[in-house]
């Protein structure tokens, strides 16, 4: 399988996860500024890892949308809400359900405990803004 086969098909993208959500907007507008940032500093170290990153949420033997809530579940037992936004977002964008999403947060409470609650919450409101 060559890699461009492996890139994952979204449904929608950045702009419309924007257009649905003021909590999405800032994120990605946020996100690709500090971004430009990190690029600037010109570090092999950094673009070795962004690209680890890039290459675990490839098509492979599990979807790419499998694989971004996976990433939702531990993003959310880890309480890193940066992250929390993000597989929200790549799992809209790849098609995820509501109710796919909200069970995935939900295995994160459970594994996280009731610390893993404010970031449910913003979560959710995130879910809510995006399903519309």
């Amino acid at each position: 399988m060559n890699h461009s086969s492996r890139e994952p098909t979204f449904l929608y993208s950045d702009h419309e996860a924007s257009e649905k959500s003021s909590i999405a907007k800032a994120f990605i507008e946020t996100r690709a500024r500090l971004n430009a940032v990190v690029s600037a500093a010109d570090n092999n170290l950094v673009k070795r890892f962004y690209n680890i990153d890039h290459n675990t949420y490839l098509e492979g033997s599990l979807t790419a949308k499998t694989k971004e809530l996976m990433g939702l579940s531990v993003s959310a037992a880890l309480r890193c809400d940066d992250c929390i936004i993000y597989h929200v977002i790549q799992s809209w964008k790849l098609g995820a359900t509501r109710t796919e999403q909200e069970e995935t947060i939900n295995i994160a409470l459970v594994v996280g405990g009731s610390i893993v609650i404010p970031h449910m919450r913003r979560a959710y409101d995130l879910l809510a803004q995006l399903y519309a």
